[in-house]
């Protein structure tokens, strides 16, 4: 009989939940897989948090390390983030005003992406590893997961939904935290009639990092999302009215 199991753990501030479907999601194989994906998530935080004063992103904003002495993990994001910052012509740079480094625009996506590499060795089941609406999906049995995009008028509400077989969902606005997001191009607070914009596509990484660029670029973000071939987006703007490209399926 096939059956469902869920995980949560709260980390990085935020409920990361794994939803297991199939017939290996009571096995011992599973519980581990999951263990080790909560586990990791852990570990990245603990080194990429600016909320932790032990952080690499702590220590490097005060000064108390330099690069050549961080892990090499840390090096292999910032790396990532320069990467992005030439894929988006500059509308994500993790170097944020004030002189500080915050990868935190990646770094989600990159490790969700990472962790969730542990699920894909348990091939008898159908995984959604969701990190505060940073979604992935693994479908072994290529029955669809519906993933459920939030309207940022209505946190409880859900704006439109996508059935995935696998890749990702990420999605970038201002309706959870506020006016958080900056444009790096002016070191300003991003002012946009658009709510939220969410990214489909085949990389969570990069999903996430096209988000964010595509959120700050405003009016031009379908052309930042189609600038990687593959990707798909769903704007949403306050008065509820959505807005997709052309590969989007809005359910």
């Amino acid at each position: 009989m096939t059956s469902r199991r869920t995980w949560v753990e709260q980390i990085m501030g935020l409920p990361v939940s794994v939803l297991a479907r199939g017939e290996g999601a009571g096995s011992s194989g599973a519980d581990t897989a999951v263990r080790e994906v909560f586990a990791e998530m852990v570990e990245v935080d603990r080194a990429f948090s600016p909320f932790r004063d032990a952080s690499a992103v702590s220590l490097l904003a005060r000064g108390e390390v330099s690069w050549d002495r961080v892990d090499p993990v840390v090096r292999e994001v910032a790396d990532r983030c320069v990467a992005a910052r030439e894929l988006t012509g500059g509308l994500f740079d993790a170097d944020v005003p004030r002189g500080r480094w915050d990868p935190s625009g990646l770094v989600k996506g990159w490790a969700v992406e990472r962790a969730g590499e542990r699920l894909r060795k348990i091939s008898d089941v159908d995984w959604c590893l969701n990190a505060g609406g940073d979604v992935l999906v693994v479908c072994p049995s290529g029955a669809p997961f519906m993933v459920g995009i939030q309207d940022p008028r209505d946190p409880s509400g859900v704006a439109a939904v996508l059935p995935r077989t696998g890749g990702s969902v990420a999605t970038s606005g201002t309706a959870a935290r506020g006016a958080h997001l900056y444009d790096p191009r002016t070191g300003r607070a991003v002012r946009t009639r658009w709510m939220s914009v969410s990214v489909s596509g085949p990389s969570l990484e990069y999903a996430d990092v096209l988000a964010t660029a595509a959120f700050v670029a405003a009016d031009d973000w379908p052309r930042v999302v189609g600038s990687l071939p593959g990707y798909e987006g769903l704007g949403i703007l306050a008065d509820g009215n959505l807005f997709a490209t052309s590969g989007w399926s809005v359910g």
